[in-house]
C-alpha cells in the first residue's frame, strides 16, 4: 500500500510538473535527497522546467556558518542541477525565509521570459571566442558565425557554426556559462542549438 501511494504521489507532482513554469522542489532537512526527490528532479529538467529548490525544516539541522554552502552543493550534486537553480533554507514550522519562496519563484519566471537581444548574444559569444578558443579537429577549426535567441521558456539560442560536429559537449557547457555571466538566468534551463552554415572561408 505504501509503495502504491508513493507512486501516486510521483504520478500526481509529475502532472503538476507539466502545468507548471516553475517546479517549488521541497527536500527534507533530516532525510537530504531521497530517490523519489532525485526521480521529481530528473522529469523537472526533462520537461526543461524553472525550478526553485526549497530545503524544509532547516531548524531542526546542527549548523554553522559553513553548514549552508555545504548542503546546497551536496543537494545540487544529488539532483545533477547545476548552479543556477536556487535554493532555499526554510522552516515551515518557524517560518524562517518562507516569505522568499514566492518571490524566488517569480524570477525564475522572469528569467525564463528574458530575451537577449541579437546583438549582445553575439557579442558575449566573440568575447567568449576569442577568451578561449577551441582545439582543432583533424585540423579543423570551429567557427562561430552567428547567434540569436529563438525563444523563450525555456531560453533557446540557436548558433550557427561551419560543422555543429566540431563542438565538443564542454565547450557548449563553457558557451552557456559565458550566457550566463551576462545574464543569470536563474532557476531556469537554456537550450543551445548548433546548425551549419555554409561560408566560402570555412
Amino acid at each position: 500500500i505504501e509503495q502504491g501511494i508513493e507512486q501516486y504521489s510521483v504520478a500526481r507532482s509529475m502532472r503538476s510538473i507539466d502545468r507548471a513554469d516553475v517546479a517549488l522542489l521541497l527536500i527534507d532537512a533530516n532525510d537530504g535527497v531521497t530517490a523519489q526527490d532525485a526521480h521529481v528532479a530528473g522529469y523537472v529538467l526533462e520537461r526543461d522546467k524553472g525550478v526553485v529548490v526549497i530545503v524544509n525544516k532547516w531548524d531542526m539541522i546542527e549548523k554553522d556558518e559553513h553548514t549552508m554552502i555545504a548542503f546546497a552543493k551536496q543537494v545540487r550534486d544529488d539532483l545533477k542541477f547545476l548552479s543556477y537553480v536556487p535554493v532555499i533554507f526554510i522552516s515551515a514550522k518557524t517560518r524562517q525565509r518562507v516569505h522568499q519562496v514566492l518571490p524566488t519563484a517569480l524570477d525564475v519566471v522572469a528569467s525564463r521570459r528574458h530575451r537577449l537581444s541579437t546583438s549582445e548574444l553575439n557579442q558575449l559569444l566573440r568575447d567568449a571566442y576569442d577568451k578561449s578558443m577551441p582545439p582543432t579537429n583533424n585540423g579543423r577549426h570551429l567557427r562561430l558565425y552567428y547567434a540569436t535567441q529563438v525563444g523563450t521558456e525555456p531560453p533557446t539560442f540557436v548558433i550557427f557554426v561551419n560543422d555543429p560536429e566540431l563542438v565538443h559537449f564542454s565547450y557548449q557547457r563553457y558557451l552557456e556559462n559565458c550566457i550566463r555571466a551576462h545574464y543569470p538566468f536563474t532557476g531556469t534551463p537554456i537550450r543551445i542549438i548548433l546548425r551549419a552554415r555554409r561560408n566560402e572561408d570555412q
